[in-house]
């Protein structure tokens, strides 16, 4: 088994979790080539092995601006979320990061969790570079997110790009 990794953790602490975490990821998913078995995987491995991630899930686009919840980890997600609206429309609109050390802040943040502080979403792009989905994931304390956590995560989507699959609208 593994531990989950503290929020207050060091760089250094916190970049081995992560190569330890993408390593484990890559094992797990090698080979495999269902796309909700990828994307599911991708989040139980990301949701246990961090201890301030409290809401971890992809929202997948399954019509034009229009993304899904799914799969994810942690409480009720929203549903549906229009390129057009918060963190996670930004994230997809715009096709980069989206680091939110405090979503009070941010001008249409979509609350699906009263508890959410901070939140970093990632676009993941497939190979025809359009945006397939986006990896959200919510800290309930406030700046619980960095680089490190973005270059990491940036780094495990990547590797996603060969497997994600072309609109089909």
């Amino acid at each position: 088994m593994y531990d989950s990794l503290p929020l207050l953790s060091s760089e250094e602490e916190k970049s081995a979790h992560y190569q330890h975490t993408l390593r484990a990821i890559r094992h797990a998913i090698e080979g495999e080539t269902d796309w909700t078995a990828i994307l599911s995987t991708v989040v139980c491995e990301l949701h246990h092995r961090f201890e301030y991630f409290h809401w971890t899930g992809f929202y997948r686009v399954v019509a034009h601006e229009l993304m899904k919840v799914g799969p994810y980890q942690g409480g009720h997600g929203c549903l549906t979320i229009p390129f057009s609206r918060g963190v996670c429309g930004a994230a997809a609109r715009e096709q980069k990061v989206q680091l939110v050390s405090d979503v009070n802040e941010f001008p249409g943040h979509i609350a699906c969790s009263s508890t959410t502080q901070s939140e970093i979403v990632l676009p993941l792009f497939n190979a025809n570079g359009d945006v397939a989905a986006v990896l959200d994931i919510d800290s309930d304390h406030i700046d619980a997110f960095d680089a490190v956590d973005e270059r990491f995560l940036a780094e495990l989507l990547t590797d996603l790009i060969p497997l994600a699959p072309s609109p089909l609208f």
